[in-house]
């Protein structure tokens, strides 16, 4: 069995303040010469670069709904243990506490995943206009389910010194431990957008001041002693549960799979690259708004989500590289593309030329398209077979626009009717649809074994 103290930092519901209580901690911890390990309860992007930032590692996401329950605990223990054992770990939850999947109760939820996890919470509370109130409410959460164990509150916003006394006395009375109180002079802000924080790798300067702002005020205002004695309260977990990494032995040649990345394409998942390497291929980066070629001797090309939108005008400009993009799709080489991926793929973003692979256009609208999504493979492809049933979601305030029939990658049922999306030609997979690749089985080694194929074929 393998015991890693670990905390969940949860809250009531959204905007009370769980990102930069996380961000903070991580930061405060890690500045007490910790390893500290970050993760990130559903498929959010945006939060993991931060805790990043603030860990020195990279964050990971756990999601039941994109990967299945059963690989939750295996993937804590992978991202806890990568690149070395961490002394601590903090997973920040995800809207409230209980909130999950629509109509599957709080299945996803933050609940859902402390359980599966054996890990205490430590809820966050906004307490703006609230004092002896907030014994009502940490008695409905501490009661509510035996199975998800609160185990302190950290206040958010409090005003007064005298506020912070009436609110420590409020959470005196349901026996609930007060791990810190952090008043509303000491607030940091993160700059955002549309689709939330302004992701970290973006913003660059102003997001490390950001964390380093955070860590200072959590280490300030929080009772580091008491989170590490809490954390250390979580229950083992099976030390079989392994990481299912898509091993298939030292094949002969060894793809090259390129990953878009810098500014414009943030979004991703930690463990991709990592199970592409599992299964046999050399995973190398570019950056699109910078590289006017693309990494030599590429096989394959994932290009993943982020902000395209906000850098049309100079991904538009790198049209050396746009046109090496097109010329190794129209080649044959597999390329994966999600969301800002399928943007970037199409013939223009908001009227500026991109790569032409997909004949659709794109352009920014004023409504958000969010939700999980129950998808089923529409076409075979390097991703997955037809008919294959995969866990998804949206993530967008762009639409594509195409003028004839394109073969579809998924479909859905959403309001009681059938959803085709995204694109399939040759061995390009293009689509909205953001999915875990642990939550495919196969993938990985699909798109390699497709790499290789392609490889051969033109050595």
């Amino acid at each position: 069995m393998l015991t890693i103290p670990r905390v969940v930092i949860a809250a009531p519901g959204s905007g009370h303040g769980k990102t930069s209580v996380a961000t903070g901690l991580l930061g405060a911890l890690r500045k007490r010469g910790l390893a500290v390990s970050p993760h990130k309860v559903g498929p959010d992007y945006i939060d993991p670069g931060y805790h990043a930032l603030a860990a020195g590692r990279p964050g990971r996401n756990l999601d039941p709904w994109l990967v299945g329950e059963d690989q939750i605990a295996a993937m804590f223990i992978r991202g806890a243990t990568t690149p070395q054992p961490a002394d601590i770990a903090v997973i920040e939850g995800v809207m409230g506490l209980f909130d999950g999947a629509s109509s599957r109760g709080d299945f996803a939820s933050t609940a859902h995943v402390a359980r599966l996890l054996r890990a205490p919470v430590i809820l966050v509370v906004d307490a703006e206009g609230t004092s002896a109130s907030a014994a009502a409410l940490l008695y409905g959460f501490a009661s509510y389910d035996p199975g998800t164990r609160i185990g302190g509150v950290i206040f958010n916003k409090a005003g007064s010194e005298h506020h912070g006394r009436l609110l420590r006395d409020a959470a005196d009375t349901v026996g609930v431990p007060v791990l810190g109180v952090i008043h509303r002079r000491d607030q940091a802000a993160v700059p955002s957008r549309h689709l939330g924080l302004i992701p970290a790798p973006e913003l660059g300067g102003p997001a490390a001041s950001a964390v380093t702002a955070l860590t200072a005020i959590v280490a300030a205002d929080v009772d580091l002693d008491a989170v590490i004695r809490l954390a250390r309260t979580a229950g083992p977990l099976r030390e079989n549960q392994e990481y299912s990494a898509e091993r298939t032995g030292p094949p002969v040649p060894r793809p090259r799979i390129a990953f878009a990345a810098g500014p414009a394409f943030t979004f991703g998942y930690a463990e991709h690259p990592e199970l592409l390497t599992a299964a046999g291929a050399d995973v190398v980066t570019f950056d699109p708004l910078r590289d006017e070629q693309l990494p030599g001797d590429v096989d394959a090309l994932v290009i993943g989500g982020g902000f395209p939108e906000e850098h049309a005008a100079d991904l538009s400009a790198n049209a050396r590289l746009r046109a090496r993009v097109a010329s190794l799709a129209r080649s044959g080489a597999p390329v994966i593309a999600e969301c800002a991926g399928l943007l970037y793929l199409a013939r223009s973003l908001d009227g500026h030329p991109m790569c032409g692979v997909l004949d659709a256009s794109a352009a920014m609208t004023g409504r958000l398209t969010l939700g999980y999504r129950d998808a089923v493979a529409a076409a075979t492809s390097p991703l997955a077979p037809a008919g294959t049933r995969v866990h998804g979601h949206e993530f967008h305030r762009t639409t594509i626009q195409t003028p004839g029939q394109a073969i579809g990658a998924w479909h859905w049922r959403q309001s009681g009717t059938t959803v085709t999306e995204g694109f399939v030609r040759g061995q390009v997979h293009a689509s909205y649809l953001h999915t875990h690749w642990n939550g495919i089985p196969g993938a990985a080694a699909r798109i390699t074994a497709a790499a290789r194929e392609y490889r051969k074929a033109r050595i």
